[in-house]
């Protein structure tokens, strides 16, 4: 249900008014980065849709949900008393929001990367139905990575492939079992290769009352051909004190560790709970022999700091050096505009060592560096080489201003 997403309340109210003025493209691209809750309005918008108390309450013109925008009429749904969250939102008491709660509604299909698991029998998404029904409910702001090492991928590459294509252009050609709607929610449509040429048809002119969601991260990675044919909903980062109240609600976390989590994470709430599931990992300690190796110490000190570092696993290494931008752009920060940065005292004081390390200009390509970093990172670049190398890059950055960073 809508009410059950963290944020995004301009986004809900741009779906609730296009569904209810019949405005809802048959084809939607949803687009924003990993741990903004893409996925989980998806499944809300088809909760929504299939809703029997909802469409009990829609009084319409035109016997279809998705119309040209010229010709809906913009006629506002009548309130039920019964239902607890009114129009805006759909019931979630009836049986087909029960179903679509538990991902088993016979009109909402997933589509989604998958992995082979015979040899010679191209995989598809029913294949691991169970597996992701599963995985929404431990990890629903998760990321392709997450989802792939759920169903034991390894390093296979996922895919969503010719065969999924076909079985999509199947279930949809079928009758809708319960609903008025079918709905396809294809989630990292960047994993659809030329194959995806395949639904073009589909898309274009699909059976009525059918509705395409896909969710994706990168639009550059998705066939433009596919692109042109969905009305784009962007979807932004998180806010930060959205971030920071729901790990509170949700998790219990203490309010200063909340508040460092949800700020470091940068509208990823994914990144929020991997921070708070990691909080006692010392960062600025690491942070700190790793600036005194570069600076100070010498090749001996940095080759130790980097052996132990490639041993933490990929997303340990994500989030230090997320930590490490962070503490960058609240000195940047404080530096630029003068501002009062809202940090615990131990992490202002190294802001303002890194401020006497480096000036704007150096700092802003460290900043630079670091998302690179993070960027192969995420591609299983070799630990040790990417970190030797961003050492020397460090060095030539910040070595005419050496400050060392004690305790």
């Amino acid at each position: 249900m809508f009410k059950d997403i963290i944020g995004q309340g301009d986004v809900k109210k741009k779906l609730i008014e296009l569904v209810r003025q019949n405005r809802l493209s048959h084809a939607l691209l949803f687009l924003g980065k990993e741990g903004n809750g893409s996925l989980k309005l998806a499944i809300a918008l088809a909760q929504y849709v299939t809703c029997d108390r909802v469409n009990a309450g829609v009084s319409r013109s035109t016997p279809s949900l998705f119309e040209n925008a010229t010709t809906a009429q913009s006629t506002p749904l009548d309130r039920d008393p019964e239902m607890p969250f009114g129009p805006t939102d759909s019931c979630g008491v009836c049986v087909s929001c029960r179903k679509s709660v538990q991902l088993i509604h016979p009109d909402i299909h997933f589509s989604y990367p998958v992995v082979t698991r015979k040899t010679g029998s191209p995989p598809i998404s029913t294949d691991y139905i169970s597996e992701w029904r599963e995985f929404i409910k431990m990890y629903p702001y998760g990321n392709v990575y997450d989802w792939l090492q759920f169903i034991g991928a390894e390093n296979k590459q996922g895919n969503i492939t010719a065969q999924e294509c076909n079985d999509i252009i199947r279930k949809l050609s079928l009758k809708s079992f319960e609903s008025e709607y079918k709905i396809l929610i294809m989630w990292m449509p960047e994993y659809l290769g030329n194959e995806g040429n395949k639904l073009l048809k589909l898309i274009e002119e699909p059976p009525p009352n059918t509705l395409f969601i896909l969710v994706a991260e990168n639009e550059s990675l998705i066939l433009p051909t596919i692109v042109s044919r969905c009305q784009l909903i962007k979807i932004p980062a998180l806010e930060t004190a959205d971030i920071d109240e729901a790990l509170i609600r949700e998790h219990e976390a203490g309010t200063e560790l909340a508040r460092q989590a949800a700020s470091v994470s940068e509208g990823n709430y994914r990144e929020a709970l991997l921070l708070l599931k990691h909080a006692e990992e010392d960062w600025q300690a690491l942070l700190r022999e790793w600036l005194n190796a570069i600076l100070k110490t010498g090749p001996v000190a940095q080759t130790k700091w980097v052996e132990e570092v490639s041993r933490l696993g990929r997303e340990k290494q994500k989030q230090f050096l997320r930590y490490f931008n962070h503490l960058l752009e609240q000195a940047i920060r404080h530096k630029l505009l003068a501002e009062n940065i809202f940090l615990p005292d131990n992490e202002k004081d190294f802001a303002n060592r890194l401020n006497r390390i480096a000036n704007i200009s150096q700092q802003q390509a460290i900043v630079e560096e670091l998302d690179k970093a993070v960027y192969h990172i995420e591609r299983n670049a070799n630990a040790k080489i990417l970190f030797h190398a961003l050492t020397i890059k460090l060095y030539h950055i910040i070595q005419d201003k050496i400050v060392l960073l004690t305790n």
